[in-house]
């Protein structure tokens, strides 16, 4: 019996720590990949320059390629 408590107790203590919440993954883009109401869908006219850039549509530019993290390809603000 005092084997059983044992063993439990020592399988409790190093599960224990081992139970943790996943990171959360950050939404870095619209769900919707689609252009704006009112504006007309112009496809790329150059290759993707880096993974982590998606196609989207720039209010004053127009279209090009940005990322979460360095922002707009050829330097759009």
């Amino acid at each position: 019996m005092t084997l059983k408590v044992t063993a439990c107790s020592v399988l409790l203590v190093c599960l224990s720590g081992c139970v943790v919440q996943p990171a959360g993954i950050r939404q870095a883009y619209p769900v919707n990949y689609g252009p704006p109401p009112g504006v007309v869908y112009i496809a790329p006219t150059y290759v993707l320059p880096a993974p982590g850039f998606v196609w989207l549509h720039h209010p004053h530019h127009g279209w090009g390629w940005r990322h979460p993290d360095r922002g707009w390809h050829r330097g759009w603000r």
